[in-house]
Parts: C-alpha cells; structure tokens; sequence
C-alpha cells in the first residue's frame, strides 16, 4: 500500500523507520515474504534473513544513517546486543534497529527491505507432501538446514530419490538436503532445532509423520550429529572444458572488473578495429572494448575513443582503489585509466617515455613501474619511470637503467629485447626482475632510482615470452619462452625461484621440464597453488598456429611434478590470453589479428584462419570429482573487518572473520585480481592465509602486514575444503 506522505513516527520515546502514512497501521499484515527471502549473511552463528519490499511497524532502538546497503545494515544489526529484527531504507541509505521485538506488524512497502534473525517462518515456495511406505515427507524449495551432515549420497537423480533415502529409517532420519546441480543427498539425522534458511541451490526434506520403526532385535540410536563424512575425491580428473562462445573482439588483452560482493565482470579488448592493429602514425586513437560477464553470459561492445589511446599492446596495472592503468601500446606516450565506479575510461597523464611491449607493475606504495618497451616510440634507453596516483604524474628513475635486464640476442634486432620483462613488487617500493634474461636484478623505485644484479636464472639461454607468476609467497614459477621473439624453438625448462629480502639474492630451483616446450603461453595461479599452463607452441612464431600445444599441463608445487589435462578446442598463441575467474574456473581466449593494417587498407593478405575472436572455460580437476560430476563447494557466507567497509575492505596486517557454510578445516588464500596481455600478469599473485583461528563456522585470518606481500588491491579471497575445492571467491579490497 503506497500513499503519499512520508512521516517519521515516535512511539515510546523511539523513531519508528520511514513509514507511509503514519496515521493508521497499515492494512495488508504479512505472513510471509512476499517475494521470498534471502538468507545471505551468518554472523555469529546467527542467519540473517533479508525481505525486501518490507517494513516493520515496531519502535527503533537506534536509527544508523550513512549505511551504505542492507547487508552493511545486517553487520550493524549483528554488532548491537539484542538486536534480531531491522529494517533499511536504501534511498535514504538509514537502517533502523528494532531490538527483538515479541510480535512487530510486518507489511509491504516499496521503501524498505526487512531482516530478521532466524529460521525462514515457513516455506517461502509452499511445501509439497511426499508418501514413502505410509511415512510422510514434505519437500521445500529453495531452502537449507544449517546443520551438520551424517551421511552424503551421491548421484541422486532429484528430490523424490533424496526422499526415499531419509526415509529407509525414519528413526535415524528426518530431515535431509538436496543439491540438484551435484546431484548429492545430505542426510541431517535428527537436529533439534537446525536453523532453517532460504537459498537457490538447494531443497529441504522433513519427516512429518507415518509408521512406527518396526522392532529390532537390538535398538539403534539415532547418530549424533558430527563432522561432515570425507566427500567424494577429487584432483584425479583431467578438468573439463566449456564450449567455444564467440566474442565481439579478439582478446588480446584483458582484466578482471573489481566489484562486490563477487567480481563476475571480465573486460577485454583488441585494438583500433575488432580483429586487426595498426602501427602506422599517426596512430588511430581509439580502441574497441568487450564487456564479458561469465555469470550471466551476457557479452557487449563498446569503442573507448574519448581518452585518444588506442590501447594494443599496453603495460596493464591495477590501482589500490580498483582503477585499472593502461599506458602505451600503439599510441606510446598515452595512459587511460579506467574506472570500475562509473564504468568508463578517463585520459590520465602522458608517460615522459613513449612505450610499448613494456610491462609494468603495482607497487608496494601504490604507485606504479614500468621499464623497456621499445616496440613503439624510440628504440633503447628505455629507462624506468614511476606513475604516482596522488600527483597524477609520471616522473622518470634515470638509476633504473634498462641495459641489464635485456635478453642477450633477438634475430630481429634490439627493438625486441626489452620486451616483457618478468617483475614482481616486493617490499619497501622494490622491484624482482626474474626475466626473461638469463640474468635477474632487483630494481630500486626512491629518489632516482637504482638496479643491482641477482644472478643467473637460467644459465642456457633466454626466455622471450616465457610464463612466469608467484604462486605463494617469495615464490616464483617460471617455465618456457624462446631465444628470439618469433621463429625462435621453444623451451620445456621450468624453475622456482625464492625471494626473501629486497636486494638480497634469490634462490633458484631447476625443476623437471614441463611435458611440452611452449612459446606464447600463459599461465594462471590456482587457489589451491597449483600452477596452470595453458596454450603456445613449440616454436614461436607470431601470427601463426603451426606446432600448437592444445593440451594444458598443471604444476604440482608440493610434488615438483606437471601433468596434462583435458586438451582445448582451438589453439592459443601470440595474441590469446587466460585469466582467473572468480568461481575458480578459468577464461582462455583469444589468438590472431591481422598485423599493420590502417582504415580501409585491404585484408587480401591476411589468414583469418588463425584469428581466434572467441573464448572458452576451463574447469579445473579440483572442481570435479574424480568421476568427473562436480564437486561439492564450501559457501563462504559472509565476511567482517572490524573498522573498515563491511566485510569489503582490510587493511595490510589486519585480520578478518569469514563465516563458512559448515565447521569443517577450511583453507584460505588470496589470489590478486588479474590484467593480461602477451603471455604477462603482473598483478596476479597467491597470498595463502595461514594459522586460521577456527570458532565452530568461523574463521579468524591474520592477513601480512608487508605490503610489499600483499600488493594493495582488489582481491579473490577463497576459502578452501579438505580436499582442496575451492568457493567462489568474495571480492576483498586491501589498502595500505
């Protein structure tokens, strides 16, 4: 019921929440939600249902303006003793606490949204009664018990088998879940009084009534709730791969879009047109973009012309507060900056150095580094420089000499030798360079800037375009690359380098080749610290699709050993890229692009059959069982930072409680949010959280307080089962 005024009410001393009409209660008195709840936060072992469309007719005991949304409305309700019931008002962004109040009026309003502490009062969907052998059952959709398992049952075809399953022995059980998607029955015993919530992905079973337990010889107690029993393995599959989805661009590079509570938005792009570059001056000055959510499946094109950069073959970094820095490319002195808030890009300031094919990286400080790039703008002496978000300037480091990380021979010339470098921020501003030289340095980012040498990675040869990505702490992984950019054999040699201090010299490890020797691959940190490589070929060879490895292989850290996986459809090459996706899958795509080509210039010569302007998704053995069904994911609920953006933001050395589906052991890491062009991430990197502090479904987590460790950002944080299965990761933003 709407009407027209909007009144704040007092009634015993208390402001009531905005109300319509405050001169008689309102007419239509609920019962139930009326759209159906939300069960999405457990704080405190309590779950938080959310109605919206709601409000209750009941006294506040306390009026929260400045209260962003309403489950940041949830947090504050959760923080306050006594506190069960509340309501929020999102346009006046106030949430009103109601106390516990006995018998509060609930009714509908367009204004408010409603939470309360609890089990859901009934079934949001309506139950439906089921008969097994004169023993009733009713089913309710959408719902869950917070309850520890006795027994889980696989390959249960729907909610009737589950069903029949609880009901083999009614004295041992009487409620059950059921997941459709996994097809997996969890029987719950019988709890005396499981907290009772609403969700999508499972339905609810209830014993109501039927016949008494026929006689037995000796009486069997119903079981104790306990532990959940070790589900089904999983690790052994060799993954599995979604289908090829065309893509409105050719991803030749792309980044992850930083959103809460989950980050499901990838943006990729190609240059001035969808399937072709150019490097003819001067330049065109804009670029076309794709907008790619993985969730929804939804795809869109958007041409980014306002900032004047075409963006191919950038350096990529990703700011503390979630803006992402891109600078160079084919217009070489140009930098964009796009902003995830307002989804569009800005002009930021020209670097002193015109660049491209440089790499650059986030510092520990905020700012951001970059050196070489000598396949646009002037060739050589392409030293570093720093980007400073506060000044919104860049300033050169004439120390940061760009001579001792340049590989020692490319065929093509010196343009291609300072291509790529392979960095890693560290502490106190400083910089690893790992590759792809044989030799490694640590670059200084204060005052002018300073290099020193840190010996020899790999004494045989270069690597050009070789993988390389931290996968824990201080903990490198490198494989693969060639002596020269293109027409160049590949390499299979692998190794882990060890980094402690800055400017003290590394530890290299050499380890068992990989399967296959790869030019133009990419690589992708798992959750888990596994290492997956994916794509290239057995000699590099730009625009070209000849001697490709299509099968993936996945590096063991705590075995030293690689192994291969399902192989892809198409080959991934120069141009194609991977990243991590949020649910632990992870994106390929990409591959091609007719070279040098300006408006209106015929394609008569270009070979469209390497383009590969699609995508596909793998899905790692972790997420499968064995036998190759999905595998049963922790949820993460919720999480909390005391002081800071609910749940949302942390600081560097802080801690932070995350709230599980269930109190099992759980593992926990965070896995920094990916940007990625030819065969470089330099914002990805694995920070595992160890010595969790468990309280029943309640994780307290130490995060470093080196910022040089945990790089500020936008992070994946994912919580881990026993057996290594991942969550969908919740969006954690770290800030110095």
């Amino acid at each position: 019921m709407k009407l027209s005024i909007t009144t704040h009410i007092v009634l015993s001393g208390a402001l009531c929440a905005s109300v319509s009409n405050a001169s008689r209660l309102p007419r239509a008195v609920l019962e139930k939600c009326p759209s159906g709840e939300r069960s999405s936060l457990l704080i405190k072992n309590r779950i938080y249902n959310i109605c919206p469309g709601t409000d209750y007719w009941s006294p506040n005991i306390q009026v929260l303006t400045n209260t962003v949304n309403v489950d940041a409305c949830v947090t504050r309700c959760s923080e306050v003793e006594g506190c069960a019931k509340a309501s929020y008002n999102l346009k006046l962004k106030t949430c009103y606490l109601k106390g516990d109040p006995a018998a509060p009026i609930w009714f509908d309003t367009a204004d408010l949204d409603t939470i309360r502490v609890g089990n859901v009062p009934q079934c949001p969907g309506g139950e439906r009664s089921i008969d097994v052998n004169g023993s009733k059952f009713t089913v309710c959709p959408a719902t869950d018990y917070w309850s520890p398992n006795i027994q889980e049952i696989r390959n249960i075809a729907n909610v009737d088998a589950c069903v029949r399953e609880c009901a083999r022995n009614t004295s041992a059980c009487e409620k059950a879940s059921y997941n459709s998607k996994i097809q997996t029955c969890y029987l719950k015993g019988k709890p005396a009084s499981p907290v009772w919530f609403a969700t999508t992905d499972l339905d609810t079973l209830r014993f109501v009534k039927g016949q008494a337990p026929a006689p037995q010889p000796t009486p069997v107690p119903a079981p104790n709730p306990g532990p959940n029993p070790v589900p089904n393995p999983v690790g052994k599959h060799s993954g599995r791969w979604g289908n090829v989805f065309p893509l409105p661009v050719i991803p030749v590079a792309g980044y992850v879009v930083p959103e809460w509570p989950e980050s499901n938005r990838l943006l990729f792009w190609s240059a001035w047109a969808t399937n072709k570059f150019s490097l003819w001056s001067p330049p065109n000055g804009y670029t076309q973009f794709a907008d790619y959510n993985y969730k929804t499946g939804v795809v869109s094109q958007r041409t980014v012309s306002n900032t004047r950069h075409d963006m191919f073959c950038p350096g990529i970094s990703s700011l503390a507060d979630g803006r992402i820095v891109i600078s160079g490319g084919t217009n070489a002195e140009a930098t964009s900056i796009y902003e995830p808030a307002t989804n569009q890009f800005v002009r930021g300031p020209d670097m002193k150095i015109p660049r491209g094919y440089q790499t650059s990286v986030t510092l520990s400080d905020g700012r951001v580094f970059t050196i070489g790039g000598s396949f646009s703008g002037a060739r050589g002496d392409k030293i570093g420089e720093v980007f400073d978000p506060r000044t919104n300037a860049w300033s050169t480091l004439p120390g940061a000499r760009v001579e001792p990380l340049l590989t020692s021979y490319d065929w093509e010339g010196d343009w291609r030798t300072d291509n790529h470098a392979w960095l890693f921020p560290w502490s106190n501003g400083s910089v690893f360079h790992a590759g792809p030289s044989k030799g490694m340095h640590w670059y200084g980012t204060t005052g002018s800037g300073s290099v020193q040498d840190a010996g020899i990675r790999d004494p045989e040869a270069d690597a050009m375009c070789g993988i390389h990505v931290m996968f824990d702490i201080g903990k490198i992984f490198s494989a693969g690359g060639s002596q020269s950019y293109t027409a160049s054999p590949a390499t299979s040699r692998a190794h882990v380098i060890t980094i402690t201090e800055a400017f003290k010299a590394p530890t290299v490890e050499r380890l068992p080749n990989m399967n296959d020797p790869r030019g133009f691959a990419n690589v992708v940190v798992l959750p888990n610290g596994q290492v997956l490589v994916l794509g290239g070929q057995r000699v590099s060879r730009v625009f070209q699709d000849d001697e490709s490895v299509l099968t993936p292989e996945l590096f063991d850290p705590a075995t030293k050993t690689f192994r291969r996986l399902a192989p892809e459809a198409e080959p991934r090459n120069y141009h194609a890229i991977a990243i991590l996706l949020g649910d632990g899958r992870v994106f390929t795509g990409g591959g091609g692009m007719c070279g040098n080509l300006a408006p209106g210039q015929s394609e008569q010569y270009c070979n469209r059959a390497i383009d590969h302007q699609n995508g596909q998704i793998f899905t790692p053995p972790y997420l499968l069982n064995d036998d190759g069904s999905l595998a049963m994911r922790p949820i993460i609920f919720s999480v909390e930072s005391n002081g800071f953006n609910e749940g949302r933001t942390v600081k560097v050395g802080s801690t932070i409680k995350v709230h599980m589906n269930y109190p099992e052991d759980h593992t926990f890491s965070l896995v920094r949010m990916g940007s990625v062009t030819h065969s470089v991430n330099s914002d990805q990197r694995r920070v595992p959280l160890k010595d969790a502090k468990k309280d029943a479904a309640a994780f307290t987590l130490k995060l470093p307080n080196d910022t040089g460790v945990l790089i500020p950002g936008f992070y994946y944080l994912f919580a881990m089962d026993a057996r290594g299965v991942p969550s969908v990761a919740k969006t954690l933003q770290v800030v110095l």
